[in-house]
């Protein structure tokens, strides 16, 4: 398939490009692609504690409040190393020890294009409130919990299972 035209359709919080592509059978076929950015994530281990640390806020997709590893989006000319490391002393008020990438994957490729940067970092000093951005209207939670509780917690969000998981296999 090759893409031929782009257009912007909706330039809001998010952006929507619509997209126009010729098939290899020369059929032509448009789509909507969602185009909230690039984000990042990590699973925290508080060393010190000995406890993984997670976040607990109120997201729009299920209406709720959900319990998940910090994450964030990357902002314009940074790396996703530091937007990880930006993200997660805004969020739990942590220093980074030492970051491991797990992954960069596409949640979504059939609708988004949007990349998640997953990392496992280990933590042993917090130097800062966390709790968020008051300007980004971000009102988190730190919810820590125990290699047996992190185990049995039924996951909902799919970048934490994806990061608990990694942590079953290689810690």
């Amino acid at each position: 398939m090759k893409i031929t035209q782009r257009r912007r359709v909706f330039d809001g919080h998010f952006k929507i490009t619509e997209l126009t592509a010729t098939t290899p059978q020369g059929e032509e076929i448009t789509r909507e692609r969602f185009e909230p950015g690039h984000a990042v994530a990590a699973l925290v281990f508080d060393t010190s504690k000995q406890q993984y640390l997670f976040t607990k806020q109120f997201r729009v997709g299920p209406e709720a409040d959900l319990l998940e590893i910090a994450a964030g989006m990357v902002d314009k000319d940074e790396s996703p190393e530091t937007a990880v490391r930006r993200e997660l002393h805004e969020e739990l008020g942590y220093e980074v020890d030492e970051l491991t990438q797990i992954v960069k994957m596409w949640p979504s490729p059939g609708t988004s294009g949007e990349t998640i940067t997953v990392y496992y970092a280990e933590v042993s000093r917090q130097t800062g409130a966390g709790g968020g951005l008051a300007d980004e209207h971000e009102h988190l939670e730190m919810v820590a919990f125990t290699r047996e509780q992190l185990v049995a917690e039924p996951w909902q969000d799919a970048k934490t299972l994806l990061a608990v998981q990694w942590v079953q296999l290689h810690k």
